[in-house]
């Protein structure tokens, strides 16, 4: 009989964009643009615990379309891992108020399970797999304040 463990839990930081630059027009139509993110005290918060039978299970806000769901599924699929997760997500962060929010618990889902699942991923290889998530999704991953650039 497996013992149930506590959630661990950890913030997941919200940022602002110091100043945002239009450089130009793509000719795909999008914006060529600069910024300067800097992440901020202010978080929401994620707990987290392994599963031994490989099930992923998330409660919070979203459901199924959650970016917290999404993070480890797409991290068991690359990495094949027999450990599965309990994840609960605890929101402070305003939905789409240009915090990050959904960006920030995702990366920290990645960072927490990389840890907790022992898989070693480097800081790039999950930046590399962010990128997958959301373009903001590699900034929190970083995890200090960056020039964007794209």
């Amino acid at each position: 009989m497996e013992v149930a463990r506590a959630l661990e839990w950890f913030p997941a930081p919200g940022k602002l964009n110091l100043f945002l630059h239009v450089l130009g027009r793509r000719p795909d139509g999008m914006h060529d643009l600069q910024t300067v993110f800097r992440l901020i005290d202010r978080s929401d918060r994620i707990g987290i615990r392994t599963r031994d039978d490989g099930e992923i299970r998330f409660s919070g806000a979203f459901g199924s379309e959650n970016l917290c769901l999404q993070a480890a599924r797409l991290l068991k699929d690359k990495t094949q891992s027999a450990l599965g997760c309990d994840i609960a997500l605890e929101k402070s962060l305003p939905v789409g108020g240009g915090l990050g929010g959904g960006s920030s618990d995702a990366a920290t889902v990645l960072l927490v399970l990389n840890r907790f699942w022992q898989l070693h991923l480097s800081r790039g290889e999950l930046m590399q797999l962010g990128l997958r998530l959301g373009a903001d999704v590699p900034l929190f991953l970083f995890g200090r304040t960056a020039l964007g650039e794209g």
